[in-house]
């Protein structure tokens, strides 16, 4: 029996074969929490569910955002595959459906 090393976020329960990519998931992953608590501070009428997904949607293109911010506002009009992070991409595979789905794919394979 091998033994392989995961790293999970216990924010999501996201699952990554090397920490490097956990550590960015896990950091997009506050940013959202941080914005969420701003939005939902600053702006009424807003609901709970709807300024997390704005939260989450600004952090997963947190580059494109800081772009736009320095002078390229047209940055945030490019196409969303663009401007999705790794970690974006690995919350958006890693997101469980299931207790079943969260097995990841090195430890289903032993």
């Amino acid at each position: 029996m091998a033994v392989v090393a995961v790293w999970k976020c216990d924010r999501d329960g996201a699952m990554f074969d090397n920490k490097k990519d956990a550590e960015e998931h896990d950091k997009m992953l506050e940013l959202a929490a941080n914005i969420t608590a701003l939005i939902e501070r600053h702006v009424e009428g807003v609901s709970e569910e709807a300024s997390e997904n704005i939260g989450l949607m600004l952090a997963k293109r947190r580059d494109a955002l800081a772009k736009a911010c320095k002078g390229k506002p047209d940055v945030l009009l490019e196409s969303d595959e663009e401007n999705d992070t790794p970690a974006s991409k690995a919350s958006e595979e890693a997101a469980p459906e299931s207790e079943d789905d969260q097995v990841t794919p090195l430890a289903a394979n032993q």
